[in-house]
């Protein structure tokens, strides 16, 4: 079943609740070619808005683009359309990894230091014990290895490529690399092998439900305070969307 997508200042966000994400994935698993699922912030909402360049186009062509800022929902809204679903990203991979295990499915794990890649993969198996792991390599890899990289994923075609820490281009790096492979779906989430390994906390449901992750952060690292400017500019993009704009 379609899904609806709608426009936000001028980039896509999918309306896909939880009941219906199974069946999305499930399509995804069977469309032929790189597939990719993005979990979009208010950050890279504003990034993506300009027209030129490949993460512009990276957002904007992904097959599944689920909103994890509040931002984004009230934008909607103050825009007239339809509101998405927000996700929380970890619950979301939790959702997605839970679909690809009852359907026997497989992984690949691509991101982190050694030890922490290590523990999140007996994590991820004891959790999810019909998800086959095909294959694992670490983040921050140097350049000249990373052809190998990239053959070991397409030689495994895993269901489902995720990536975390130590994969600099992030959502980009399936992008720019989608005609190497044959059929895998991607997903990017910076935390989520710090999570599985117990060595980063995830964000409390309380403070996502307030929509307050961001606070977290700059609590944790006081230089990140600057990750607010760019609410005052979506903002007034809104505005302006909302007197002038037709979308």
């Amino acid at each position: 079943m379609a899904i609806e997508r709608i426009s936000v200042i001028g980039v896509p966000v999918d309306i896909c609740t939880p009941d219906k994400l199974e069946d999305q994935i499930l399509e995804l698993l069977l469309k032929p070619g790189t597939k990719q699922i993005v979990f979009l912030n208010i950050w890279d909402l504003l990034k993506a808005r300009k027209r030129k360049g490949d993460f512009a186009e990276c957002i904007k062509s992904a097959d599944l683009i689920l909103p994890i800022s509040k931002s984004i929902l009230k934008g909607a809204k103050f825009l007239k359309k339809n509101v998405p679903y927000r996700y929380n990203p970890f619950s979301a991979v939790i959702q997605i990894l839970s679909i690809m295990d009852s359907h026997y499915k497989s992984l690949y794990m691509l991101g982190s230091h050694q030890k922490t890649l290590q523990t999140a993969e007996r994590n991820v198996h004891r959790t999810f014990p019909n998800l086959k792991i095909v294959g694992r390599y670490v983040g921050y890899y140097p350049k000249t290895i990373e052809a190998d990289i990239v053959n070991s994923i397409f030689k495994a075609q895993p269901s489902l490529v995720l990536l975390g820490d130590g994969i600099k281009e992030k959502n980009c790096w399936s992008y720019r690399r989608r005609n190497s492979f044959s059929s895998s779906i991607f997903l990017y989430y910076k935390d989520i092998f710090g999570i599985f390994s117990e060595r980063v906390n995830r964000i409390s449901d309380k403070t996502f439900e307030k929509g307050r992750e961001v606070f977290a952060e700059i609590a944790h690292n006081p230089f990140k305070i600057f990750l607010l400017f760019p609410y005052m500019w979506y903002i007034l993009v809104l505005v302006w969307y909302r007197l002038f704009k037709r979308q």
